[in-house]
Parts: C-alpha cells; sequence; structure tokens
C-alpha cells in the first residue's frame, strides 16, 4: 500500500507590524482529518478573532489525535534587523519546517517566493484562501502571534498591542510619539527608524 504524500502548508505572520517577531507554521493535514475541521478553515485574515480560535483549537485537538501536524518558529526582531523582514520570513518559515517530525515531501508556501527547504515547494499566491493546510498554518500562526503580542502588552502598556498585534494603528502610532521605542520595536522599518534618528 503506497503512503500518501506528506504535503505541508506553510505560512507566515507578521511581515508587516512595526513591533514583534515574525512567525510562521507548518501544518500537514492528513486523509483522516475529520471533515468538520476543514470546513472552520480559511484565510486567517477573512476570520472573526473567534473564529480563528476555534479554528485553532480544533487543529490542535486534531494533531493530539494524530490527524494534523504542526510546527511553528519564529525570527526575531534583531534578526529582521540583521537581515532584512523577507530573509527573517524565510528563516522562520525554514524553522518551522525543520520542527515537524519529518520533513515533507512538498511544501505549498503562500505567495510568490518560498525559502530554502529540504524539500520541493511550490508557491500560490492566495493560498490561504485555496489550499486547507495553507490556511491551517495562516490560522495557527495568527492566533499564537496576536497572544505572544498580547502577553508583551501587559509589559509595554501604552501601544495598545493588544489590540493592533504591533502593526502600525494609530493607538501605536501614539504610543510610539508618547513613550518613544522599545526592544521589541523594529528599528529599520521607516516610522520606527525616524523615531530611533530623532526625527
Amino acid at each position: 500500500m503506497t503512503t500518501p504524500p506528506r504535503i505541508a502548508g506553510i505560512d507566515e505572520v507578521g511581515r508587516g507590524p512595526l513591533a514583534g517577531p515574525v512567525l510562521a507554521a507548518a501544518v500537514i493535514i492528513h486523509a483522516s482529518a475529520p471533515a468538520s475541521l476543514l470546513f472552520l478553515l480559511d484565510d486567517s485574515k477573512k476570520l472573526t478573532p473567534q473564529q480563528r480560535t476555534i479554528a485553532a483549537a480544533a487543529l490542535r485537538e486534531a494533531a493530539r489525535a494524530g490527524h494534523v501536524e504542526i510546527a511553528v518558529a519564529a525570527a526575531s526582531v534583531t534578526e529582521i534587523a540583521r537581515i532584512n523582514i523577507l530573509q527573517a520570513t524565510f528563516l522562520a518559515m525554514t524553522r518551522a519546517v525543520a520542527r515537524l517530525p519529518a520533513p515533507p515531501d512538498l511544501a505549498l508556501v503562500d505567495g510568490n517566493k518560498a525559502p530554502p527547504l529540504p524539500c520541493p515547494a511550490r508557491c500560490i499566491i492566495g493560498g490561504d484562501a485555496s489550499e486547507p493546510a495553507i490556511s491551517a498554518a495562516s490560522i495557527i500562526a495568527k492566533v499564537i502571534r496576536d497572544r505572544a503580542m498580547s502577553r508583551l502588552a501587559l509589559r509595554y502598556p501604552g501601544y495598545g498591542w493588544e489590540r493592533n498585534s504591533g502593526y502600525g494603528a494609530p493607538s501605536h502610532l501614539a504610543g510610539l510619539k508618547r513613550l518613544g521605542i522599545t526592544p521589541h520595536h523594529r528599528t529599520t522599518f521607516g516610522t520606527v527608524r525616524q523615531l530611533s534618528l530623532g526625527l
């Protein structure tokens, strides 16, 4: 009996924010996964926070039952500054794939560029809305990163990270002007860089 190919969906969250890490997830959905799980999956940006939370919990439950494999990794603000946001995104994706129990036979990557991976890769623009494994990766990455930024918001109040996740929302920009930059800000990004240089 031929073993089905292990196909991983890969997506990232956090390329655009002014603060916090970029986070990637790799997810393999096995044929045994229940249809009810697939029904919950979509591009994480199209789901409400509650829908994302429900879907992420269902994915974790499916992983415990052996129907799904999930791996998550990040690239830090320091790494973003050192190698740029695109390369840091690729680094997070590569780390996530490396954390799977075994390399996949194929990686489906959301977008038009793929990182160097230990397996063949296919880029799919809009894949987070069309490929369940990529949708799952986008949901997992989004939920975990949002929770991480909410925890950081407790240590660095005044930037609204619990609501804006580090993106350049008015509340975040107001906090930057009032409180200055933190160790979690991306000092190579324009708005933050201007503040760090006193412009």
